[in-house]
C-alpha cells in the first residue's frame, strides 16, 4: 500500500509518530459514522425526565407507543451508561406507638447481677410484613 505521493507504510507510520498495529487499526469509516443509540438515548431521556419513576419495562413500553423498535436489554443499557436508572424508595412502616398511656415498665436487666447460666432470657418482637393467601390457597412460609 502506498500514499499518492508514493510514501510506503513504513515512512507514514514514521512521520505519524504512531505504531503499524494502529495504523492497521484504524477504521476512517467507523470515525466518521455518529452514534446510532443518540436519537433512542435523547428519547430516554426524555421520559425519564418527565417521569422519574419508570424503570427498564416502562420506557420500554413507552418507546414502542411511540413507534421505536427497541429491546428492553439494550434500553437497561443505554439507562445504565446514562445513569438513569429508577431507585425506588423502600416504604416506612411505623410500628412503634411512642403516644402510648399505658405504665412503661423499667427494665429489670440493669439491676440484675448474673452469676450463672439461665438466669436471663431476653426476647424481642420484631415486626415483619406478612402477605395473606385466600383460604384456597396453600400457605408456603419461607
Amino acid at each position: 500500500m502506498k500514499a499518492e505521493r508514493g510514501l510506503t507504510i513504513e515512512r507514514m507510520v514514521e512521520l505519524a509518530g504512531v505504531s503499524r498495529a494502529s495504523f492497521y487499526r484504524y477504521d476512517a469509516d467507523a470515525a466518521e459514522t455518529p452514534d446510532g443509540d443518540m436519537e433512542l438515548r435523547d428519547a430516554i431521556q426524555r421520559i425519564a425526565l418527565e417521569w422519574p419513576c419508570y424503570g427498564r419495562p416502562r420506557i420500554t413500553a413507552a418507546l414502542r407507543r411511540q413507534g421505536c423498535v427497541v429491546n428492553p436489554k439494550r434500553v437497561y443499557r443505554l439507562l445504565r451508561e446514562d445513569n438513569l436508572l429508577c431507585i425506588r424508595k423502600r416504604k416506612f412502616v411505623v410500628t412503634t406507638d411512642s403516644n402510648r398511656k399505658r405504665r412503661v415498665y423499667p427494665s429489670l436487666v440493669e439491676q440484675m447481677t448474673l452469676s450463672n447460666i439461665n438466669q436471663l432470657w431476653v426476647a424481642d418482637i420484631t415486626y415483619t410484613r406478612c402477605t395473606w393467601r385466600s383460604s384456597s390457597m396453600p400457605f408456603r412460609g419461607a
